[in-house]
């Protein structure tokens, strides 16, 4: 672990050489506080989301639309990591957008930013949905800080991926009960 303003603080797993920004294909899940069931529940090998778990699912959705370089591929909502998915980062200049991603301008918290890097586009995301559920008055909710991140190297893994992103919902007891499973 390294010091970071005098707190221990685990190394990224990021690639270093890496510039998150690049066109490329990225695999993501993002995980709520304590992997809590904030977003919803699975029954029957479905999921089924809550209020918490709409508005996270429209949040995403909205990527594109405040990141106009940006694309979505496959994606599932589960009730305790909001997004397995895929984000797509093409070429073309990317300005942000000032309003909250999927939410009425009124209700909206200010995102601006200014570039297409995967972080930027994660960190709105989250941003947008704590904002949007801490207005509804369900303050406990929150993210774990960092998010799990592959680059999609090939076709072969393309197709595993999408595919373990389907089948997630049908292995949730499984996973749930194999901590290993879970990305932090």
């Amino acid at each position: 672990m390294n010091l970071f303003k005098n707190k221990y603080r685990i190394k990224s797993a990021r690639l270093a050489e890496w510039d998150y920004s690049n066109p490329w294909w990225y695999y993501v899940t993002i995980n709520t506080k304590d992997h809590k069931d904030f977003l919803g529940k699975v029954r029957n090998g479905k999921v089924i989301v809550n209020r918490l778990g709409r508005i996270a699912e429209n949040c995403w959705k909205e990527i594109p639309n405040h990141y106009p370089a940006s694309e979505l591929d496959y994606f599932v909502v589960m009730p305790n990591h909001i997004i397995h998915g895929i984000i797509i980062i093409n070429s073309g200049v990317e300005t942000g957008h000032p309003s909250g991603l999927g939410l009425a301008e009124a209700d909206a918290p200010s995102l601006q930013r200014q570039t297409r890097s995967l972080s930027n586009i994660i960190g709105s995301f989250k941003s947008g949905v704590t904002k949007s559920v801490h207005n509804l008055g369900y303050t406990k909710f929150g993210w774990q800080p960092r998010f799990y991140d592959r680059i999609i190297r090939n076709e072969k893994e393309l197709y595993n991926i999408r595919k373990y992103i389907e089948q997630n919902p049908l292995n949730w007891e499984l996973e749930r009960e194999q901590p290993e499973n879970i990305f932090e």
